[in-house]
């Protein structure tokens, strides 16, 4: 009686470029528990538990309103100076927690990469979901905000038509920071040290973005260094939230043309370095 052997390899194949999108739609329960799973994980064994969403971009809000806003005395184009900052880090924060979280998903998830098989890119995409419930958490105090110095303070702003833009903003922020992250994120399979840059990174690169000033202050003030600001993808999408939720803001369809091609290219960077490095780095991680 002969006993045969059977040896199974699961291998990566196809285009660097193909999204597998039918198996993603396929493991689509598998995303949801993990989305849950980050909610849940993220806020187990604390007090306070969700309300955390909102204590963090007040507190920032209060510390930017301080010591930008009086001590600095760095303009906010007229408008309300914690509604001006409030609104740059709602938009700033989603961007920055996608990119963070993304970069680190292969160093994170390497046991479980190692062992099982779906499809990769459920990481990356549960992490941009699980950050859309605290966006969108952090809006709603944004829009309590506003209401609050509408109906109470009288304060001078308005809402504009460019706030039909708004899904549009949710999307590029979404995969700009998708892309980036991981494009960093299957560097760091074999350059560890890039994950203990990426956090004080992102922190740097906020302030090449109009969260504390404008545009126009930064154009005026400072014309050596604005076009660092200008050609950070992230200022006219930022620009774009403000000027249609605040009246205030440089729009251009320009810009914002440039930030979703900046975006578009990034992306597919990302696809290609991520499907590519998914075939081989459990060896390395």
């Amino acid at each position: 009686m002969s006993t045969e052997s059977h040896e199974w390899t699961i291998e990566s194949k196809g285009s660097l470029l193909d999204l597998k999108l039918n198996e993603v739609w396929a493991y689509r329960d598998l995303l949801l528990l993990l989305v849950r799973r980050d909610f849940v994980s993220f806020y187990k064994q604390t007090i306070l538990g969700p309300l955390w969403f909102f204590i963090q971009p007040l507190f920032t809000t209060i510390i930017f309103t301080f010591i930008f806003g009086n001590l600095a005395g760095i303009s906010t184009d007229g408008l309300p100076k914690p509604l001006f900052y409030m609104a740059g880090i709602t938009a700033w924060n989603y961007f920055a927690d996608c990119l963070t979280k993304t970069s680190t998903v292969f160093k994170d998830n390497a046991n479980i990469f190692g062992k099982v098989y779906f499809p990769r890119l459920i990481m990356p995409l549960s992490i941009v979901v699980s950050n859309l419930v605290r966006f969108g958490v952090q809006m709603i105090l944004l829009l309590l905000m506003m209401a609050y110095y509408h109906f109470v303070i009288g304060a001078p702003f308005h809402i504009t038509w460019a706030i039909v833009l708004f899904p549009v903003i949710i999307v590029l922020m979404a995969l700009l920071g998708l892309g980036a992250g991981m494009i960093i994120s299957a560097m760091t399979t074999k350059y560890r040290d890039l994950a203990f840059l990426v956090t004080f990174g992102v922190q740097l690169l906020m302030y090449a973005t109009t969260v504390i000033y404008p545009l126009s202050t930064a154009l005026e003030k400072y014309p050596a260094y604005a076009w660092i600001i200008e050609y950070n993808p992230m200022t006219p999408i930022i620009e774009t939230f403000r000027y249609g939720f605040l009246g205030e803001g440089a729009f251009s369809w320009g810009s914002l043309g440039y930030a979703s091609g900046i975006t578009l290219v990034l992306l597919l960077v990302g696809i290609v370095v991520f499907n590519k490095v998914e075939r081989n780095f459990v060896d390395t991680v």
